[in-house]
């Protein structure tokens, strides 16, 4: 017996059959319902129903903007219960590869010049402060909890300093565009009909012009070689029609990525050890290699580099 079974015998899917879909990062359970050869995706968010008037009102914003968001066929907002328009279960992730990926890039890049149209009037702000209460994760979940490290006043303060450095070159980008903030190989569909389907995209902000691009190319679950990723950053610019030289863009991109993945870190940290989803400290080297890699870079995060190499 599910929590949703008195409510859907009062839609007209009461005679499908009901199948776990998946789970997330956050609360949300997702079931897939089937009758014959139909299928949709009913969303079970009643341990967060304060999500769900966000995930309705952005979901709007997208399909106004001819972002292809699944829509809403029955809701239940007391209870806290969705049932959407199935894309199926292939994800971007399941595809990519060496040989399709920079056409699969292009191709959700694409996504991203159109999702930064939609509208974006009260959206939440990624201001200075946002963007530190994000990367502060890192600090209080990885270095003190998972690692277990007591921080001298010295380390404090670089590790201050650095990402300060961080947020201010992310907001001397172009900003004030849609970010879905978690636009990556997991969230990203192909549905039946062979188009991009965008998904778990509720906690979408105003913030700037790479956030998205980012986490679509430096993936925390997928790589591909840095000379690449650097033309496909590029060719996104030209999308965009920016005239930026190579190198500034490359730097916005960069640092983008490193207030990102130094934030995961933190994320992935929580993950494990507040909500007991062990699942993601596999995909901890991954990010951290992105943060090596890029802060090494930058003689600007060398000094954060070299520290956060020492206390692996």
């Amino acid at each position: 017996m599910y929590k949703f079974s008195k409510w859907l015998q009062t839609t007209p899917f009461k005679n499908h059959s009901v199948a776990v879909a998946s789970a997330d990062a956050s609360f949300r359970k997702y079931y897939r319902l089937s009758f014959e050869n139909q299928s949709v995706l009913l969303m079970d968010s009643s341990l967060e129903k304060h999500s769900l008037a966000s995930f309705l009102d952005v979901k709007q914003r997208l399909l106004n903007s001819e972002v292809n968001a699944p829509e809403v066929l029955e809701q239940n907002l007391e209870e806290g219960f969705l049932i959407l328009k199935d894309f199926g279960n292939i994800h971007y992730l399941n595809l990519l590869n060496s040989e399709n990926y920079k056409t699969l890039y292009s191709n959700a890049m694409d996504t991203i010049v159109t999702m930064q149209k939609a509208d974006i009037s009260e959206l939440p702000l990624y201001n200075k402060e946002f963007l530190h209460v994000e990367m502060d994760l890192m600090r209080n979940w990885y270095l003190e909890k998972l690692l277990s490290l007591t921080l001298s006043q010295a380390q404090k303060e670089l590790i201050q300093t650095s990402l300060e450095t961080i947020s201010n070159v992310v907001l001397a980008q172009p900003q004030n565009v849609f970010v879905h903030r978690d636009f990556h190989s997991r969230n990203i569909m192909i549905t039946p009909q062979g188009e991009i389907g965008v998904i778990d995209y509720q906690d979408a902000m105003n913030g700037a012009i790479t956030y998205d691009l980012v986490s679509l190319l430096k993936d925390c679950y997928i790589e591909f070689p840095r000379e690449e990723v650097e033309k496909l950053v590029l060719e996104f610019r030209d999308k965009k029609g920016l005239r930026t030289d190579d190198k500034t863009f490359i730097k916005w991109f960069d640092f983008m990525g490193l207030q990102r993945h130094i934030k995961v870190l933190g994320i992935f940290s929580r993950l494990y050890l507040r909500d007991g989803k062990d699942g993601y400290l596999k995909d901890i080297p991954l990010t951290l290699k992105y943060v090596l890699d890029t802060a090494s870079r930058y003689n600007e995060t060398k000094e954060l580099a070299k520290f956060l190499k020492e206390v692996q």
